[in-house]
């Protein structure tokens, strides 16, 4: 019996491939980073062609990695980057233009009058979403109406609408399959979560023809062979979830009330709710945390835009660290005199302000604050944020959060100490690292795992998650709230709109 899964991890900043066992225990990975294209302040975008290359490449390097004959891989599982959008000509299969990424706020406008048309409560309603360019549905649009030839291509049937799973799927069964899963679909803005299907309303007050919409179905389940002439043989795809929700399912957080937060370019933590879809009075997404035979299980999410995008920042733009991992250092080396505050608004702010036109900012700079004073500020922002998501889920969902919340984290930024004790201070609550620190490729490859048949149930695989370190809060009450206020000031004098 074939033991092997592969999980291709999608993200925003890599196109990375991690091989697991049958206990899902990582044996190999590979990694190729991602261009970042950036055209005007605000707009970013991703060549569909380099991630494709890209995917096809770290997979055969981990199937050459392991030593492995196409018999022995039993399924290939796909997390990705949600929200970022793709066109491609359905005959070819190439994209009409860049993909337009997840962070991009060209279309802030566009839905800035969305908003003042009063459309905004029934999108919500339906999608559990708030009016965002964040989201799918309005770049959909923007590429239709500003690419010579879309909009009737669209209307004739000749082009494909996908998250970067459903392009991936489309190139790697060579055209065959068009489909998404729940999770994916639910990022879109057009996707109704109650009823679990596609909203024809929606789609007309974005001027969005259904015909390019992909199928869509659960995260564990048959979404097509991969073309023989990629990896030596057909290997079924059997699991897809969007990044944040594959994460929470390799962080086993499957009972309400269980919350879990991943760090990687921004900040996502999403709180199960279970089968009660909560509607958020705080500004907090509801979302589907992940689907099994057509029964969804439902979250809340707060996004966060900007998280380990502003190490590199610190990195590429200020030039102050040579590698992200120097970051700690520098921040250590901070004056505890200073109380410098930095609000990350480079592409806005999400949750729970949703205010697309803010722009980054940094507060209580004296002559004295240097570099490590920025860099510990740029640390301690993950925090803050965090805190402001947590205090809006305990509103909007009480019941799930009387007892002592025990937040999992994962992602790239967790590997700093300083950063996740900072934020088990801020929060007064433990945060607990995990074992195996890629929870979003782990999901992935679970689901797969699953529905070939050699994963367990839910149950059984949540037995199997272990904590690597326990972070315990070690702030007062005092100085927690100290600090605090500083922030509230901070992202006060930072929003656009009250």
């Amino acid at each position: 019996m074939p033991t092997i899964i592969i999980a291709i991890d999608q993200g925003t900043t890599s196109t990375r491939a991690i091989a697991f066992d049958s206990t899902l225990t990582p044996i190999a990975s590979a990694q190729r980073e991602l261009r970042q294209i950036y055209p005007a302040p605000g707009l970013v975008e991703h060549d569909p062609e380099e991630i494709w290359t890209a995917t096809v490449d770290v997979v055969r390097s981990v199937i050459a990695k392991v030593a492995a004959a196409p018999k022995d891989i039993a399924a290939i599982g796909i997390t990705n980057q949600r929200e970022t959008t793709a066109l491609w000509d359905r005959a070819t299969g190439a994209p009409i233009y860049n993909a337009i990424v997840w962070q991009d706020r060209r279309t802030a406008d566009f839905c800035d009058r969305l908003r003042n048309a009063g459309h905004e409560p029934k999108i919500t309603a339906k999608t559990g979403l708030l009016l965002d360019p964040y989201f799918s549905a309005s770049k959909i649009a923007w590429l239709l109406d500003n690419i010579d030839g879309a909009r009737s291509a669209a209307q004739d049937g000749r082009l494909a609408f996908g998250t970067i799973d459903s392009f991936l799927i489309s190139r790697l069964t060579g055209g065959r399959e068009h489909v998404t899963d729940a999770t994916n679909a639910a990022r879109t803005l057009l996707f109704d979560i109650g009823r679990g299907a596609w909203d024809s309303e929606l789609c007309d007050l974005f001027g969005v023809p259904a015909s390019i919409l992909p199928r869509v179905t659960d995260c564990a389940g048959e979404f097509g062979m991969t073309a023989p002439e990629l990896f030596g043989s057909r290997i079924p795809i059997l699991g897809v979830a969007g990044d944040q929700q594959a994460a929470t399912v390799g962080q086993a957080c499957f009972a309400p009330g269980m919350m879990k937060s991943t760090y990687g370019t921004g900040c996502f933590a999403l709180l199960n709710t279970g089968m009660n879809r909560v509607t958020s009075r705080n500004r907090l997404l509801t979302t589907i945390a992940y689907q099994f035979n057509g029964k969804r299980t439902y979250a809340l999410e707060g996004a966060i835009f900007i998280a380990g995008a502003a190490v590199q920042w610190l990195r590429d733009g200020l030039k102050v660290i040579a590698t992200s991992a120097d970051v700690d250092a520098l921040a250590q080396r901070a004056d505890p005199a200073e109380q410098v505050y930095f609000v990350p608004a480079f592409v806005g702010l999400g949750a729970p302000h949703w205010d697309a036109h803010a722009r980054g900012a940094m507060y209580g700079l004296t002559r004295n604050a240097g570099a490590a004073e920025i860099a510990r500020a740029v640390l301690e922002s993950v925090g803050y944020q965090t805190r402001d998501l947590v205090e809006a889920m305990h509103a909007d969902c009480p019941m799930l959060t009387e007892k002592e919340t025990v937040l999992r984290v994962d992602g790239g930024m967790t590997a700093s100490d300083l950063t996740m004790q900072f934020l088990a201070d801020i929060l007064g609550n433990p945060v607990d690292r995990p074992q195996i620190m890629e929870t979003t490729a782990l999901g992935a490859a679970y689901l797969a795992g699953h529905a070939a048949g050699i994963c367990p149930d839910l149950d059984g695989f949540a037995k199997t998650w272990q904590s690597e370190h326990r972070f315990l809060p070690q702030f007062d009450t005092v100085t927690r709230e100290w600090k605090l206020s500083g922030w509230r000031d901070a992202v006060r004098r930072t929003l656009t709109r009250a």
